[in-house]
C-alpha cells in the first residue's frame, strides 16, 4: 500500500478521534453544568450522547447513575449503579454498592436489596464507625422490616389532589388553612411540558388554592416572591396574625435556607423579615417550620444542618413567646439520626410529630414516621401503606379525617419520567366502614406467620429437665442478644483475617435477619392478638419447637417445650398483665387464648448440622446451630363453641419414640376425648409416610374417649425421623394433627 495513502488514512483518522474526544468532552462539561443546575433532564440527555462515544468509561457510568438517581428514575439508575458495581467493585467510587441497594428498596426488590446490604455491610466492616458500614447495617434491617411491613395496609380512600393544583412539575403540600391549601410548586412558567428548562429563573415559589368542595385553580402568592431565590414551606402562627416560610438561595442546587415571617391580614402579607440567629444560625440551611402548641406553648418546629445536627437534616424546636422572642432551639434526638430528617408536622389533638426520614425503617426513600409525645418524644413508627410507599413520602399533615402528603409514586402526573415529580395526594377513611369478618381477621393474625423466636444452647434452664420455665422469652432474648460478640469471637476462631471478618459478619448478619425480627415480628403479632381479644375472641396458638442436635433427642423435646413456656411467660407479663386474663380464662368478655405445642427437638434438624460437644465452635455457635434453636407460632385458629379444638382433647398430642433400633416394631396409642353431647364421627386419618399404619374406632360417642393406635409395619429409617398423621372428622375442615417422631439406629 502506497505511504501517502496510508498518511492521509491517519490523518483522517487522527482528526475523527479529535473530533470525537472534542465531543465528548463538551458532552460531559455541559452535563455537568446542567446537573449542578438541578436540569436533570437535560444532564440525563448529555450523558446518554456521551455514553454513545464511550461506553465503557466507568466515571461516565457513574455520574449517568448518579444523575438517575438525581432524576428519580429508579429503574435505571439501579441498573447503572449495577454496572458500575460490576467494573470496580467500589473501589474508584464506594457509594456504588450502597446506591445499587438503595435503587432495588426504592424499585420494591426487596430479598436482592437484603442480599446487596449483605454484601455491602461486609465491604465496609473494617471501619464500623463508617457512614457506609452504618448506612448498609441500617438499610439491611430496614429491607427485613418492610418485607414484613408491606404485608399491612391501610384501609383509605386515596386519591392524587386534582390538576388545578398539581402539574407534571412538582409540588409540595404544607397546610390547608381557612380552606386554603398552601403549598410549593416548580411550576410551568419555568418549565416545559417536557421537563425541559427554559428559563434561567429556574425557582420554587408559594401558591394557594381555595377548597370549596372541590380545589379551585391555583395561584401564585405574589406578595412572598422574591427574584432569584426559592420560597416554600408555609406555617401560620397559633393566632394567625403570622406566616413562616423558607427562603432559599440555591448555589449549584445545593439549597441554603432561612426562616422568615410575615405579617398577615386581610389576605396580604407584609412586614416581611427574617429569624435571628438564635433560629437561622450563621452558614446553616435552615427550613421547613412549622408551628404548633406543645404542652401549652407556641413552638416553631423545623429542620437544620446548624451545629449540634446528629447528620444531614436534624428536626428542632423552639418555644416562641409573645410572637417574637425565641427560645434556645432544643435537638429531638430520639428521632434524629445520621441521615435526614424533614418536614415537621405536629397533630395537637393526638400529641403526635410527623415528619419523613431517609433513616428510620422505611419503604425507600424518604417515609412518614410518628412521634407519640408523652412527656417526651417516643421513638418513631412508620406509618405504613399506602401512604408511604418505596417512593419518597413527605410534607405530611392533617386536616379533619383527611391526610395529605406529597410523594413521586408511580401515579403523579409526568411528562417523560414517571417517579421524576411530586404530586399532592388525599387520603381519608372510607365512608362506610364494613367490620371485618373473623375470617378475615383470622387472615390478619396468620399473614404475620411464622413469627419465629431463637434462643441460645441449651436455654432456658441449662441442664434441666422440666418442660416448664419462669423465664420470660425477651429477658432470654436480652441475654442472648448480648453474647453476640462472643459468638463472633467463637465462630471465627482459627481463620485468618479476613475470613475471620468474614465470618464475624455472617454470625451478625444472622442476628439482624432472624433473632431480632423474630422479636420485631412478635411484636406486630402480639398487637393484632391483643386486638382480637378484646372483642371476646377465643383463639388457639399453634407453636412447634425445634431444637439442634447437641443434646439427647428426649433432653431435647423438653428443652423445645421450656422455649415455648418462656413465649407464655412473655405473654403473661407483657404491659403489667394485660394478657393474663385471657391465658388464665378469667377475661370478663370470655376472650381465651390457649397453645397447642408441637415440640420437635431435634427431630428436624439439618442433618449436617454438628452433634460434637467438644466441636461448640460448630455445635454451638456457627450459624447453622443457631439457627435450628428456635419456635414457631405458625398458626391461629378461633375456638367457637361447637369448634373441633373446643370439644376435644388429645393425650399425647405428640408421641416420642426416642432412640429406636431400625428393625423393632412398636404400637403406641393416644386417648381422644369427645366432649360435646353429640356424637362425633371420623371421616378418614392418614399418616405422611408409609411407615406406620393407623387403627382406631370410626366414632366417638358423646362425653366419651377412645384410643388410636399407631403401629410400624416395616423397619424404620435411620437417623433422626418426624411423622405427621391426621385425623378428620366430619363436619369440621381443620384435622387433629398428631406428631411421631424418633430416631432409628
Amino acid at each position: 500500500m502506497p505511504r501517502l495513502y496510508l498518511i492521509v488514512v491517519f490523518f483522517f483518522t487522527l482528526i475523527g478521534g479529535l473530533h470525537a474526544q472534542s465531543k465528548l468532552g463538551s458532552y460531559l462539561k455541559y452535563a455537568q453544568e446542567k446537573y449542578e443546575k438541578g436540569d436533570y433532564y437535560y444532564a440525563v440527555e448529555l450523558y446518554e450522547k456521551a455514553m454513545e462515544l464511550d461506553s465503557n468509561s466507568v466515571s461516565i457510568l457513574w455520574n449517568y447513575a448518579e444523575t438517575l438517581k438525581a432524576y428519580k428514575d429508579y429503574r435505571k439508575a439501579e441498573f447503572y449503579y449495577g454496572k458500575v458495581y460490576e467494573r470496580e467493585e467500589g473501589g474508584i467510587y464506594p457509594m456504588s454498592l450502597i446506591n445499587y441497594g438503595l435503587m432495588q428498596k426504592q424499585n420494591g426488590s426487596y430479598d436482592a436489596a437484603i442480599e446487596t446490604f449483605k454484601k455491602a455491610k461486609k465491604k465496609f466492616t473494617k471501619d464500623k464507625k463508617s457512614y457506609m458500614y452504618l448506612k448498609a447495617k441500617r438499610e439491611l434491617e430496614s429491607c427485613l422490616w418492610a418485607k414484613t411491613a408491606i404485608k399491612d395496609t391501610a384501609e383509605v380512600v386515596f386519591s392524587r389532589l386534582p390538576e388545578t393544583v398539581n402539574t407534571p412539575n412538582s409540588e409540595f403540600g404544607h397546610n390547608l388553612w381557612n380552606s386554603q391549601l398552601y403549598f410549593s410548586s416548580l411550576r410551568a412558567d419555568s418549565v416545559s411540558a417536557t421537563e425541559e428548562v427554559f428559563t434561567s429563573d429556574y425557582r420554587t415559589r408559594l401558591y394557594s388554592s381555595k377548597l370549596d368542595s372541590v380545589f379551585e385553580p391555583s395561584k401564585r402568592i405574589e406578595d412572598l416572591f422574591f427574584a432569584k431565590l426559592n420560597t416554600g414551606n408555609g406555617s401560620f402562627s397559633l393566632d394567625g396574625t403570622r406566616f413562616y416560610f423558607s427562603l432559599c438561595e440555591d448555589e449549584s442546587y445545593n439549597y441554603k435556607c432561612k426562616i422568615m415571617v410575615a405579617s398577615y391580614r386581610d389576605n396580604k402579607w407584609f412586614m416581611i423579615d427574617s429569624l435571628g440567629e438564635i433560629i437561622n444560625e450563621a452558614g446553616s440551611n435552615t427550613t421547613m417550620p412549622h408551628i404548633g402548641l406543645l404542652e401549652g406553648n407556641e413552638v416553631l418546629f423545623f429542620a437544620s444542618d446548624r451545629e449540634g445536627t446528629e447528620g444531614g437534616m436534624d428536626l428542632w424546636y423552639s418555644i416562641i413567646k409573645n410572637g417574637n422572642q425565641y427560645s434556645k432551639v432544643r435537638n429531638l434526638k430520639t428521632l434524629n439520626s445520621i441521615d435526614n430528617e424533614l418536614s415537621p408536622w405536629w397533630d395537637e389533638k393526638n400529641k403526635q410529630l410527623y415528619f419523613s426520614s431517609s433513616w428510620h425503617d422505611g419503604f425507600g426513600g424518604y417515609d412518614i414516621h410518628s412521634s407519640q409525645f408523652t412527656t417526651v418524644f417516643e421513638a418513631p413508627q412508620n406509618i405504613g401503606l399506602p401512604l408511604n410507599s418505596p417512593a419518597n413520602d413527605i410534607y405530611y399533615f392533617k386536616s379533619g379525617d383527611t391526610s395529605y402528603f406529597s410523594s413521586n409514586r408511580i401515579g403523579v402526573l409526568y411528562s417523560k419520567n414517571p417517579t421524576c415529580c411530586s404530586d399532592i395526594f388525599s387520603a381519608h377513611p372510607p365512608v362506610i366502614i364494613i367490620p371485618p369478618t373473623p375470617v378475615e381477621t383470622l387472615a390478619d393474625l396468620n399473614k404475620r406467620l411464622p413469627v419465629t423466636l431463637y434462643f441460645h444452647n441449651d436455654c432456658p434452664d441449662p441442664k434441666s429437665r422440666d418442660t416448664l420455665t419462669r423465664v420470660n422469652y425477651i429477658t432470654g432474648y436480652g441475654e442472648y442478644r448480648a453474647m453476640l460478640e462472643k459468638y463472633q469471637t467463637e465462630y471465627s476462631t482459627g481463620l485468618a483475617n479476613e475470613k475471620a471478618e468474614e465470618a464475624k459478619e455472617d454470625i451478625e448478619s444472622f442476628f439482624i435477619e432472624y433473632v431480632d425480627q423474630g422479636v420485631k415480628d412478635l411484636n406486630l403479632f402480639r398487637d393484632l392478638l391483643l386486638e382480637e381479644l378484646k372483642k371476646g375472641a377465643k383463639i388457639n396458638i399453634t407453636v412447634k419447637g425445634f431444637a439442634s442436635p447437641l443434646a439427647k433427642t428426649d433432653y431435647n423435646v423438653n428443652l423445645t417445650k421450656r422455649r415455648i413456656s418462656s413465649l407464655v411467660n412473655y405473654l403473661m407479663q407483657y404491659d403489667n398483665g394485660v394478657f393474663k386474663p385471657y391465658l388464665t380464662n378469667t377475661a370478663p368478655n370470655g376472650g381465651k387464648v390457649i397453645f397447642t405445642q408441637v415440640p420437635f427437638g431435634e427431630y428436624t434438624a439439618n442433618k449436617l448440622t454438628s452433634d460434637n460437644f467438644h466441636d461448640q465452635k460448630n455445635s454451638v455457635y456457627s450459624r447453622s446451630a443457631a439457627i435450628e434453636r428456635k419456635i414457631e407460632i405458625q398458626s391461629v385458629d378461633y375456638l367457637t363453641e361447637d369448634s373441633l379444638a373446643f370439644i376435644t382433647s388429645v393425650s399425647p398430642r405428640f408421641i416420642d419414640l426416642q432412640a429406636i433400633k431400625q428393625g423393632a416394631s412398636f404400637s403406641k396409642a393416644i386417648t381422644i376425648t369427645n366432649k360435646s353431647n353429640d356424637v362425633l364421627s371420623i371421616k378418614e386419618f392418614s399418616v405422611d409416610n408409609a411407615y406406620l399404619t393407623i387403627s382406631s374406632p370410626m366414632s366417638i360417642p358423646a362425653n366419651s374417649s377412645i384410643q388410636v393406635t399407631y403401629t410400624s409395619n416395616k423397619p424404620l429409617p435411620a437417623g433422626l425421623f418426624s411423622f405427621g398423621s391426621k385425623l378428620y372428622f366430619e363436619n369440621y375442615p381443620n384435622p387433629l394433627i398428631i406428631m411421631i417422631n424418633g430416631e432409628g439406629f
